[in-house]
């Protein structure tokens, strides 16, 4: 049995975060357990965005530690943190918009393979990794656009390649930053169900504005408030806490 600090795969303290005076995350101690789904939620200007960019370290924090499997990944570049199995997906530049949906999988599954991307012997290198990416597309259900160009994608389908993409590292851990965001609702019901299937075996860390995704899929919510945690548990405990009512729940903003 893991003891309670190898439960916990990501961790954060006090991180903080300044812009010229401005603090926009402040003092954040964050524990997400091991197999888990955390969501990160809070009004317009919480920091969300900050704090997501500070644990892929697309932003460097003016102080504070983070953890990742009890190493602390301060100080590492994003392509490290990537590479120790710590993966930010729902990213524009996920996807090669010009190339197949097979060929944006393969070219995922090659990169988890390490080296080069060996484009100049490409056809015979990912190749070998059709089979693979077949798969993966099964699972989230895009096995019929495979020849598709990705830029033809409908807008909830290419989500879907993006999560396909990301599985096909293999990551220990995924970072998924408002994944429905501009979804209609049967968009949304498709990724919800992709999520809790990719976040078998896997922990996953979501920024996420609507409410019913975050109920639906999440073990543990925390919420931030003017970069700091105002709240943080399980679905009914922290909808039931009328500091967070106010500040967030209360603002109307699903």
């Amino acid at each position: 049995m893991a003891s309670p600090s190898e439960d916990i795969i990501l961790e954060t303290e006090d991180l903080t975060k300044e812009f010229a005076g401005f603090i926009a995350v402040n003092g954040v101690n964050l524990r997400v357990k091991r197999g888990t789904i955390h969501a990160l939620i809070g009004p317009n200007g919480a920091g969300k965005t900050t704090c997501f960019n500070l644990l892929t370290k697309f932003l460097q924090p003016t102080r504070g530690h983070i953890k990742f499997k009890g190493r602390d990944i301060t100080s590492l570049p994003p392509t490290d943190i990537a590479r120790l199995g710590l993966v930010r997906s729902f990213q524009i530049s996920a996807v090669f918009p010009h190339l197949t949906v097979r060929e944006n999988v393969r070219i995922a599954l090659q990169r988890a393979r390490g080296g080069s991307f060996d484009f100049w012997r490409s056809k015979r290198v990912l190749d070998e990794l059709n089979a693979r990416a077949l798969a993966l597309l099964a699972d989230v259900g895009l096995e019929s656009f495979a020849e598709s160009t990705a830029v033809e994608l409908p807008y909830g389908r290419k989500r879907a390649l993006e999560l396909a993409t990301t599985l096909a590292l293999d990551p220990e851990m995924m970072l998924l930053d408002e994944p429905t965001a501009g979804m209609g609702h049967e968009d949304i019901d498709r990724i919800t169900t992709l999520i809790k299937k990719a976040s078998k075996n896997r922990t996953v860390l979501m920024v996420e504005h609507n409410l019913s995704v975050v109920s639906t899929l999440s073990n543990t919510i925390t919420v931030l408030t003017r970069g700091r945690v105002l709240a943080e548990g399980d679905y009914a405990t922290v909808s039931a806490n009328p500091e967070v009512r106010e500040a967030y729940m209360g603002t109307g903003h699903a």
